[in-house]
């Protein structure tokens, strides 16, 4: 009797591992997820253009890689201004808790998410973004329920498949999946790498990218639904154009205290 197969590595299928295979990778699973979350796009679009229109602001919010996410939303030259960025150094820039925030275990513990929101400048009309690869961790899982427990929208951007076949690292057993209005899988695989490697493992982690793919369609098609309206979309300039700083403040100012930048 045999035992069983070993699927982990290539097999005569599978490419070499390159820069081209890479990309091929990479060119493939954009143009399965631009088709395939094209309606979860627009109702995230919807979510947070009605956030905006109450006058709410998007609070982004990710941990490890995922924090990515949070910065390509949040304060990027052709973004829209009434955005906040959520890190887990605001532990120690606006709370002063002696936490090494480069602990890779931190994102594991609920109680981190508490101390967040009592420190992000959070308002009723105000829309949530939350990355997660694998939408298990303590931190993002708690913090996903003090969202819906404070009655916000909340868009939810996880790889679908890795989520699915890992158990939560959360006491209640719950992912990040099970609280968000508007769920985006990312289309990575499950452990992110999609290349295999002859020994086992894989490289060329793909959720960065297409989290960023999702994050900036979300912008276009809140950015098309104001045009639509006649109304003026509050985006950003870049800060390294004439006049990009006038034109910043001059928008930023009308979040006063809520907008978090250069942290």
């Amino acid at each position: 009797m045999t035992g069983p197969v070993d699927t982990s590595g290539p097999d005569a299928t599978t490419p070499p591992v390159s820069a081209e295979s890479y990309l091929a990778v990479v060119t493939s699973t954009i143009a399965r997820v631009a088709a395939g979350q094209r309606a979860a796009v627009a109702r995230a679009a919807d979510l947070v253009t009605d956030a905006l229109r109450a006058g709410g602001v998007v609070q982004a919010f990710g941990t490890g890689h995922s924090e990515a996410l949070a910065m390509e939303i949040a304060g990027r030259a052709g973004g829209l201004v009434p955005t906040n960025r959520i890190a887990l150094r605001d532990l120690v820039l606006h709370g002063g808790a002696p936490v090494d925030v480069l602990d890779p275990t931190l994102e594991r513990d609920p109680a981190v998410a508490h101390r967040l929101w009592e420190l992000t400048p959070v308002r009723p009309p105000d829309v949530f973004v939350i990355a997660s690869n694998s939408g298990i961790n303590g931190a993002v899982v708690e913090f996903a329920s003090l969202v819906k427990r404070h009655g916000h929208g909340l868009v939810a951007i996880v790889s679908a498949e890795h989520s699915a076949r890992v158990p939560s690292r959360h006491p209640s057993g719950r992912r990040l999946v099970d609280f968000a209005d508007v769920l985006l899988d990312n289309g990575a695989p499950y452990g992110d790498a999609t290349l295999p490697l002859p020994g086992g493992g894989a490289v060329g982690a793909v959720s960065s990218i297409t989290a960023a793919l999702l994050a900036q369609q979300i912008v276009a098609e809140v950015v098309a639904r104001l045009l639509a309206a006649g109304e003026s979309p509050p985006v950003y300039l870049s800060a390294n154009v004439p006049h990009g700083d006038a034109h910043n403040s001059e928008l930023e100012a009308r979040y006063a205290g809520r907008l978090r930048r250069g942290t």
